[in-house]
């Protein structure tokens, strides 16, 4: 762990329920995202992502330009994706974008890079999803090569030939920081390392401290590669109220919709309470409860795996807007202050 902790939020747009439980129209949940963001740098918090999603239950298609909005409505909070899918865009084009937002933004644009755990964008843009882990490695390869904003020469098979060609904006501080979002494959993991990138767990269920494995198999790969020693983050889904019974009744029927929507599509069986009160647990990767719950079950991840940042994924399906601004409100005020107390 660095010796500053940062803390995040993520967002995929959820489209949310007005105060009468109808969903909102996405243009509105567009602008109820700015708000949020704005908010999470009133209260402090370190970074705010938004994630990439081509479906009808996530607002968000282009999270470039939903940042660049924030960019300018906020000072000092970085900015990035959760994720970008870059196996179904064009690695030049994402530079791009984000070079763009960190000129834009003064500097605080990051970019998380992932295969996509919803594979819409492949046929959308006309991709084979058999070619899945063939894109993925291949455009990253690319990507890694722009970050040194040097020119660059490179032939593959998933876009145009690149022969001494210098990519523009370049950023003013030389480049801009990437990493690696990984559900949990050691393959990815090692990937990482092997291109010298920050790591980012998306850990959604289950015990966080059962990826201690994943984060050591990182670090030996790191020194097998003879990178430096790089920081490691956690993306995980929670939400805050004044206490742990609120917080919990509240989230509960909102994440149940979501999980039993998404199921369906993949075949989960149905999502019970009982299931979420363990994730929702001291061990469980739900962070729901109040301030000091959700601080205590914080430090201790970030303890246990040595992280350098964690980030509440604090949209919840379609939980309403209002309650989701009330839980930035108590993580930037009340669990920062709190997690960085116990963590000395």
């Amino acid at each position: 762990m660095t010796n500053k902790l940062e803390l995040g939020l993520d967002t995929f747009g959820d489209v949310t329920f007005d105060a009468d439980g109808r969903p909102l129209a996405q243009p509105q949940v567009l602008r109820n995202v700015v708000a949020e963001a704005v908010l999470a740098d009133q209260v402090g918090l370190d970074f705010f992502g938004i994630g990439e999603h081509h479906r009808a239950d996530f607002a968000v298609s282009a999270p470039e330009v939903v940042l660049a909005a924030i960019a300018g409505q906020t000072s000092r909070i970085r900015l990035g994706s959760a994720v970008t899918v870059l196996s179904s865009d064009d690695p030049v084009r994402v530079y791009q974008r984000f070079a763009t937002l960190d000129a834009v933004s003064g500097g605080r644009a990051e970019v998380i890079l992932g295969r996509g755990s919803f594979t819409e964008s492949f046929p959308l843009f006309g991709l084979d999803l058999g070619d899945y882990e063939h894109l993925f490695e291949e455009k990253l390869e690319l990507f890694t090569e722009l970050l040194k904003e040097q020119p660059v020469t490179w032939t593959g098979q998933t876009r145009a030939a690149l022969n001494d060609q210098t990519v523009f904006p370049p950023t003013e501080s030389g480049s801009i920081k990437t990493w690696i979002g990984v559900g949990g494959s050691p393959e990815s993991v090692i990937r990482a390392a092997h291109y010298g990138l920050p790591l980012m767990l998306a850990i959604i269920g289950g015990a966080p401290l059962a990826f201690a494995p994943l984060v050591d198999l990182y670090h030996r790969a790191l020194a097998q590669f003879e990178k430096p020693t790089l920081p490691i983050g956690e993306h995980s889904p929670g939400y805050i109220a004044e206490t742990d019974a609120q917080a919990r009744d509240e989230m509960w029927p909102h994440y149940e919709a979501m999980q039993n929507r998404i199921g369906r599509e993949r075949g989960w069986g149905p999502a019970t309470r009982e299931r979420f009160e363990q994730d929702a647990g001291p061990n469980g990767a739900v962070f729901v409860g109040s301030p000091e719950t959700v601080a205590t079950k914080i430090a201790t991840v970030v303890q246990g795996l040595g992280l350098s940042r964690f980030d509440l994924k604090y949209s919840i399906g379609t939980l309403p807007h209002e309650k989701l601004m009330n839980s930035i409100e108590l993580f930037g005020t009340r669990v920062a202050p709190l997690v960085r107390e116990q963590l000395g």
